[in-house]
């Protein structure tokens, strides 16, 4: 029976506390101080920097991890990779639950297309880069994990929650020592990364002249931006906001019945499918909309019970609790040899995905090229709200598509994506193949997105040449 004042009752609030707490002391030092103001450093990731100097201190002094102390519940650490964990797939699936907007053109069906298979060849690239660097590493260093550059694209193109879910699966079932903190660290540099070539490219822009339309610190919102027509109360005998944390909840419990399931027809694969966790989570709350559409047609359902706003309020919440204790949860002891390689690997990724968005931005998207550049090169190397931020230098209105293509890219990048993380699992065992198919991956994938160019060419070669042959006859 447990005691309500036995730390092991107060453990994953404190640890939950703590992560709070420290968003709050970033938020004050952000505002506060200029040069944290302008680097673009978010939030949530100055709270996780913070968490790590406050426990290096506290082991210095005391020679004790700080989250496994009996204030966290003598395992604050697995606590806060759990949190990691469920927080990936509960803001996927918030995301899930709000509309899918307007109709769209064919123009717009195809840049949101071009963006979909940008995001999975800017994984495929970093993938690339990511195990040549590891390959060469165990050339160097005997023990060293040969497909831990495969993290690469899931700790800058994925973010946090894919870096610990793949980092654990290296760990757990390929004896990677270090897999987890190895993964969120790359993360952590891609969140970095997000900043410093982000503040670089905006001073670029800003020497230009081509910075106008900076983002408001005093956001107006409308009453429509918040509530719409035909929608339930915001206050009953019920809160609307319980409304949706309770279809988040019953979302991620159809998840775990759907993975259980694939895992006993599976058994082999149960920790690659609980690592689609938030995959799963989008299916499971589309799932979930189907049937409430369906009940509102019956009648059954006479209001509209998921709100935009307050999904979008969720959805960011779980990703800046994700982030915070991603970071916080690494472990630098463990990688003390491992250092040289992660800081080769994070400037690659910084320059490959820079590079990359840029070139593909300045020939597929010239009407608004600088836009959608800033957010996918903040989205690929940090999270959406990475490229969101990045974005409202330049555009704070959103009077630009690139927002939107970032939010309904989703959809191809998740198909296309799909056989990379199954190829991350063979790494491990052929690296030297699973190379081979990701540059044959990479190059099937640029074809796809380059079609336009590559085949408008030939056909206009085609007919130029029907044109001679007539001519001459």
């Amino acid at each position: 029976m447990e005691n309500f004042w036995d730390f092991n009752v107060w453990g994953s609030f404190n640890v939950i506390a703590v992560l709070l707490v420290s968003l709050l002391a970033a938020n004050v030092l952000r505002r506060s101080i200029p040069f944290l103001r302008n680097s673009l450093i978010p939030i949530s990731v100055l709270g996780g920097g913070l968490l790590i100097i406050v426990a290096a201190i506290y082991k210095a002094v005391t020679g004790q991890v700080m989250f496994d102390t009996p204030f966290f519940g003598e395992n604050g650490t697995a606590t806060l990779e759990m949190l990691t964990y469920h927080c990936l797939a509960l803001g996927f699936i918030a995301s899930a639950f709000k509309p899918s907007g307007s109709k769209m053109t064919k123009k717009r069906t195809t840049e949101i297309f071009n963006t979909g298979v940008t995001t999975v060849a800017t994984y495929l690239l970093q993938a690339v880069f990511g195990l040549v660097i590891s390959m060469i590493a165990v050339l160097v260093m005997k023990d060293f994990f040969v497909a831990a550059g495969i993290l690469l694209p899931f700790g800058y193109g994925q973010g946090t929650g894919q870096a610990l879910n793949y980092g654990g699966i290296f760990e757990n079932d390929f004896g990677f020592v270090g897999g987890k903190s190895f993964g969120l660290t790359i993360a952590a540099l891609g969140f970095l990364s997000a900043s410093i070539g982000g503040v670089i490219h905006l001073n670029i822009l800003k020497k230009k002249g081509r910075i106008l339309n900076r983002a408001k610190d005093n956001e107006v919102l409308s009453a429509a931006d918040i509530q719409s027509e035909n929608e339930i109360p915001m206050q009953e005998s019920i809160d609307k906001l319980t409304i949706q944390i309770a279809l988040i909840a019953a979302a991620y419990m159809l998840t775990f019945f759907l993975m259980y399931l694939l895992g006993l027809v599976l058994p082999g694969m149960k920790s690659v499918i609980f690592g689609f966790n938030f995959l799963l989570g989008v299916l499971a709350a589309t799932l979930i909309k189907l049937v409430m559409g369906w009940f509102k047609k019956l009648g059954v359902l006479k209001k509209e019970y998921v709100n935009p706003f307050l999904m979008t309020r969720a959805s960011n919440f779980f990703y800046d609790l994700m982030v915070v204790a991603g970071i916080a949860a690494i472990r630098f002891g463990i990688l003390k040899d491992s250092w040289g390689v992660i800081l080769i690997m994070g400037v690659v990724g910084l320059v490959i995905t820079y590079v990359y968005n840029h070139f593909v931005a300045r020939k597929l998207f010239p009407e608004y090229q600088e836009e959608q550049f800033l957010t996918m090169y903040g989205m690929l190397t940090g999270t959406a709200s990475t490229g969101i931020i990045l974005l409202r230098e330049i555009d704070g209105d959103f009077k630009t598509p690139a927002a939107d293509n970032m939010v309904y890219q989703n959809f191809p990048a998740i198909v296309f994506g799909f056989p990379l993380m199954l190829l991350a699992t063979l790494a491990p065992v052929k690296p030297v193949l699973t190379l081979i198919i990701l540059i044959l991956f990479f190059l099937v994938m640029n074809v796809i997105l380059f079609r336009s160019f590559l085949f408008s060419k030939r056909s206009r070669k085609a007919k130029n040449a029907a044109k001679n042959e007539a001519a001459e006859g």
